[in-house]
């Protein structure tokens, strides 16, 4: 990501994918970088950085000296805004927010750009040369749905240390100094040393938001909002765990955030008990407008195919749902369309598995469904029956229990029907739960094509269900199918073995 993130004050954009050209007549010196692009499917782009002249100083993937002063100066305003907006709710005060926005010119700068990137053809002359070609500017929800989902990104890759890569952008040395900092000893000589500046700041900030919530008044009680979550069922260090995560909570209202939204949530018929739960997942619920953002998002949502009836389950899954861009969500609903789900089972994946929402399409999803699609699986069918296969990683989860089943004699033609009737099974450890329980197996009467035919046998517990059962059937002397072991419930499963062991008598 850092590689994207450097100077320049003039740009040449080369259509041709890594082709040599000449730039010898705006440039002393050039070095290529890929632009992370939002569509379908993600082309090459060959950006040139020239050394223009040092007369701008601008940072920028596409040239923001040809754009109309004015223009440039609304969209810097612009991307403030977001930029504040988004710090605020990483838990920074306005003060300092603000602070923060004022010490980051150059990175204003890059994220103009970004807008730039993002809606190029807006900017795009037949020359290559960014001019306002549409005659208007960007409205204030496109710049927002253009720069929240790359903040998140960088937020994504940079964590705690976001902040010195906005303030000190273009070279921002701390994540590589902090790092190679934790590789010596912590001691009381160094310790200061291992703290930046602004995560001292946000530090600090944590231990008054903590303190906030601890204070008693003179008549022995905690800050109102504290006794309401009290009531909610959240306990004194649940509410202090939300406060380190996110220490903007303990500031928000009682009246105008958190009961709002807390009986806004019970409306929906979600049980008051899981409240604590729900703001404990994502507190930022708490200071998201209800009919400004929450409420029009759910709409969305549903508008996508969301079950309404079904809002109380999705939302105690993964309260994150309502808090992502509109851009966000329906980047991820077209591509769950362009792999061939129709509308009403993309309803029902949201519904059913709404985190789906979280799994970025370019970096975990699409190379995802390439990897099933070159297994010859059905990616549409296992996308609506088991769509949290989807957030495993590759190298880490689904080769290994590939190359698990083939290294034991199984076909890649086995392979598939395995998946193709049971989802859920690339979900399970190898050396957790498959290994043992295939040990298990081959001390079982069974051949190994039983698998292929019931590979619902790795989701049974080996302790609980599958070697008492196993143990009560060799007990009597009888066959029954690895199926009928397992699946059938207890009085179906006596009545299937009484069966058994009549009839072998019967005979």
């Amino acid at each position: 990501m850092l590689s994207s993130l450097s100077t320049s004050s003039w740009v040449v954009v080369c259509r041709q994918p890594l082709k040599k050209i000449s730039i010898s007549a705006v440039s002393t010196s050039w070095r290529p970088f890929y632009i992370r692009t939002h569509s379908r499917s993600p082309q090459r782009v060959l950006v040139c950085w020239a050394k223009y002249a040092a007369e701008s100083g601008v940072d920028g993937s596409f040239s923001l000296r040809m754009v109309p002063p004015s223009l440039l100066a609304a969209e810097k305003e612009e991307a403030k805004a977001v930029l504040t907006l988004f710090l605020k709710k990483q838990g920074l005060s306005s003060a300092l927010a603000a602070r923060v926005i004022n010490k980051s010119d150059a990175f204003v700068d890059h994220l103009v750009s970004q807008l730039h990137s993002v809606h190029k053809s807006r900017y795009l002359s037949p020359k290559l040369i960014f001019l306002d070609t549409a005659g208007r500017e960007l409205t204030t929800l496109e710049i927002r749905d253009a720069l929240i989902p790359y903040l998140e990104t960088l937020l994504e890759e940079y964590g705690g240390i976001l902040v010195d890569v906005v303030e000190n952008f273009p070279n921002p040395p701390v994540k590589e100094s902090i790092e190679a900092n934790y590789q010596n000893p912590i001691t009381e000589e160094n310790l200061d040393t291992l703290v930046s500046p602004s995560n001292a700041i946000l530090d600090s900030k944590k231990l008054k938001a903590l303190a906030r919530v601890s204070e008693i008044s003179p008549a022995g009680k905690f800050p109102a909002h504290v006794c309401y979550l009290v009531e909610l069922g959240m306990d004194l260090e649940a509410i202090r765990e939300v406060i380190r995560k996110f220490p903007a909570f303990a500031y928000y209202s009682l009246d105008r955030k958190i009961k709002p939204l807390v009986e806004f949530l019970l409306d929906l018929g979600i049980l008051k008990s899981d409240i604590p739960t729900i703001i404990s997942k994502r507190p930022q619920l708490c200071g998201i407008s209800l009919s400004e953002n929450l409420i029009p998002t759910m709409t969305f949502l549903e508008n996508l195919g969301v079950d309404k009836r079904q809002w109380a389950k999705v939302i105690y899954r993964f309260p994150a749902l309502l808090t992502y861009s509109r851009s966000k969500l329906k980047g991820t609903v077209d591509f769950l369309y362009e792999v061939g789900l129709s509308a009403e089972n993309v309803g029902k994946v949201l519904t059913r598995c709404p985190n789906i929402i979280s799994y970025s399409v370019e970096d975990k999803l699409r190379p995802t469904v390439e990897y099933f699609s070159s297994l010859g699986i059905d990616v549409a069918h296992l996308l609506q029956r088991s769509p949290q296969t989807f957030g495993l990683s590759i190298e880490a989860n689904l080769k290994p229990l590939t190359e698990f089943f083939l290294e034991r004699g199984y076909s890649i033609e086995d392979v598939r029907t395995m998946i193709s009737r049971y989802g859920a099974l690339y979900t399970f450890s190898v050396a957790e739960n498959l290994v043992p329980k295939w040990e298990f197996f081959l001390t079982m009467d069974y051949p190994k094509s039983e698998l292929v035919k019931f590979p619902q046998y790795f989701g049974y517990s080996l302790e609980v269900r599958i070697k008492p059962r196993y143990a009560i059937v060799k007990e009597h002397g009888v066959r029954l199918l690895l199926n009928q072991v397992l699946s059938l419930s207890g009085p179906e499963f006596d009545k299937a073995l009484r069966r058994k062991v009549k009839k072998k008598h019967n005979n």
